[in-house]
C-alpha cells in the first residue's frame, strides 16, 4: 500500500486544498468514519463503493464522490483502487452539493486532482502551486452530477424489500411477491418507494443491478458471469441495461476510465 503524499492530516492543512494519494487491493474496506472538511474522493484505477446512513455510491474511474464535512462514511474497494482524494476547507468551493453526490470528471478535472495531490503539503500561499488549486475549484463548481446515487429509505417494509435485494439483486420478485414479507400493500410499497427514494422500485432494483455490475466487472469478472449473477436471461439484456444507463457498453466504459 502507497504511503500518503501528505506528511500531517489534511483536516489540518491550513490551506483551500490538501491532498492524499493511497493504493489499496481488491476488497479492502476503510471502516465507517469522518472528516472535518469536505472531501472529493477520486480513484485513478478500480471502483470505489461509498456508504452513508442515507445511500450508496458507487465511483468508477471516471467519476469522483463528494462528501460533506462531518458524514460518516465507509469505503470498499473493487479491482486495485488508486484512490486520490482533495479535502477542502469551508467555503473554498461554495455551490457544490450540501449531500454526498457522484460528479463527472473531466479529462481536465483528472489531471488537476492529480497534480493537486502531488503539491507539498501545505503549499505556498502566493504562487503557481496556489493559482493551480485555484484552477481546480473553478472546475469542480461546474462539473456535472452523476446519476449513481443509490438511496437507501428509512421506512421498516421498504428496508425488509431493499436488504432482501441487496442480498440477492437477481430476486425477480415484483411489489406483489415482496408485499407479505414487507408487511405492507404492493400499491402502498410502490407510494413509498417513491416517497422515499425518488424512485420506482423497478427504477431503484436496476439502481441496484448497476452497482453490483460496476463493483464486480472492476474486480475483473466477465460480462456474462456479471449478467447471470444478477438476474438476467443474456449478457445482450445486461448490456441493453448497462448502455441505457451509462450511455456505453461495459467495455467502453472501463476503457475510456482507464484512458481518463
Amino acid at each position: 500500500m502507497a504511503k500518503a503524499i501528505t506528511p500531517f492530516p489534511p483536516d489540518e492543512v491550513p490551506r483551500p486544498a490538501a491532498g492524499l494519494a493511497w493504493d489499496y487491493p481488491s476488497g479492502f474496506r476503510i471502516e465507517a468514519h469522518a472528516h472535518r472538511k469536505a472531501q472529493l474522493v477520486y480513484a485513478s484505477s478500480g471502483v470505489m463503493t461509498v456508504r452513508t446512513e442515507h445511500g450508496t455510491w458507487v465511483v468508477p474511474p471516471q467519476r469522483a464522490v463528494w462528501v460533506p464535512g462531518g458524514v460518516e462514511h465507509e469505503i470498499l474497494m473493487s479491482g486495485r483502487v488508486e484512490m486520490r482524494t482533495i479535502y477542502l476547507l469551508d467555503g473554498a468551493a461554495p455551490g457544490l452539493p450540501e449531500h454526498c453526490s457522484v460528479v463527472s470528471v473531466s479529462p481536465l478535472l483528472r489531471e488537476l486532482l492529480l497534480r493537486v495531490v502531488e503539491l507539498p503539503q501545505p503549499y505556498p500561499e502566493h504562487g503557481p502551486e496556489a493559482r493551480l488549486v485555484d484552477v481546480l475549484l473553478d472546475e469542480l463548481r461546474t462539473t456535472p452530477v452523476a446519476p449513481l446515487h443509490l438511496p437507501r429509505p428509512a421506512d421498516p417494509r421498504l428496508l425488509r424489500v431493499v436488504d432482501g435485494l441487496e442480498a440477492d439483486p437477481a430476486d425477480a420478485r415484483d411489489l406483489g411477491g415482496w408485499a407479505r414479507s414487507a408487511g405492507a400493500s404492493p400499491r402502498t410499497l410502490a407510494r413509498l418507494f417513491q416517497r422515499e427514494t425518488g424512485m420506482s422500485f423497478g427504477t431503484w432494483r436496476q439502481q441496484l443491478r448497476l452497482q453490483r455490475s460496476l463493483e464486480r466487472l472492476a474486480s475483473g469478472e466477465s460480462v456474462t458471469s456479471v449478467a447471470l449473477s444478477l438476474g438476467y436471461d443474456s449478457p445482450s439484456a445486461f448490456i441493453a441495461m448497462f448502455r441505457r444507463s451509462t450511455g456505453e457498453t461495459p467495455g467502453r466504459y472501463f476503457d475510456d476510465g482507464a484512458r481518463g
